[in-house]
């Protein structure tokens, strides 16, 4: 099954690495970007090269390609037993992830931040380059560079795009942004039922506390479940490809979506 929440770890919090892979998100991102302090960089890539193991996968988010750590961090880590991924933030183009590419294994997958207005622009690109396993969307980067103010219908085409671009590109569907919320589980239920009826499969999680509700909000619910077999019942019973079924025209499109529902693991 694709990942559905993906934890940070602070790079600079070695005591936390462990806690954040026994925390139940299906993937853990040790983080020497946003989650470091400044004078903290290189001691923080000392300490993730230091707790990786094949034993514990994990994604480790480097500082971007326009940094000064960039290239550090990826002769640190490219080729480092434990990585299972590499969190290229601020992606701007295809030839970033292909430098990336050609420093890690052929078994590491990569995870492009869109997070200015620049990636947004060439994210077809990037989602078409080599290894990239999916897109993830860095929403309040996003807002800073373009001046957009406001998380809801603010970024509806921003994310819509994004989703659209995933799939013309044959990838797993885009990774939601963080809820920063710490302290209102509604807002942060609000945000993964918004980002799945838009199309993504994923969410950035800041906090273990958050993972129970995304992990449950990108699987369908009992709900959906119940209609899907109640439709598939319904054809099978009617023996035709298109019938009416509790007021609505249930044809091949509703038919497909009852199935994924119901296969979906």
């Amino acid at each position: 099954m694709a990942a559905r929440s993906y934890l940070f770890a602070p790079g600079e919090r070695p005591e936390r690495f462990q806690k954040a892979c026994d925390a139940g998100a299906d993937a853990v991102i040790l983080d020497l970007e946003d989650g470091v302090a400044l004078a903290n960089k290189v001691q923080a890539r000392s300490e993730v090269v230091a707790w990786l193991s094949p034993e514990r996968p994990v994604y480790v988010r480097i500082n971007g390609p326009d940094t000064q750590w960039f290239e550090d961090d990826l002769k640190a880590v490219g080729r480092r037993p434990g990585v299972r991924g590499i969190v290229l933030p601020k992606a701007e183009s295809a030839e970033q992830l292909a430098r990336v590419a050609t420093q890690t294994p052929g078994h590491v997958t990569l995870l492009p931040l869109i997070e200015t207005a620049q990636g947004f622009w060439r994210a077809i690109d990037i989602a078409r380059a080599p290894r990239v396993e999916r897109l993830a969307f860095g929403s309040y980067d996003f807002q800073f560079d373009t001046g957009i103010q406001g998380d809801g219908e603010e970024l509806l085409y921003a994310c819509s795009h994004l989703v659209i671009v995933s799939r013309v590109a044959g990838i797993l569907p885009p990774v939601d942004s963080v809820t920063t919320d710490l302290d209102d589980p509604k807002k942060l239920k609000t945000d993964v039922d918004r980002a799945r009826r838009l199309g993504f499969g994923a969410k950035l999680c800041i906090h273990p506390n958050q993972i129970s509700a995304v992990n449950a909000g990108f699987v369908p619910s009992h709900a959906e479940k119940t209609w899907a077999k109640a439709v598939l019942d319904a054809v099978a019973a009617a023996g035709k490809g298109a019938i009416r079924f509790q007021g609505q025209m249930i044809d091949r499109p509703i038919i497909e979506r009852a199935k994924r529902i119901l296969e979906h693991k």
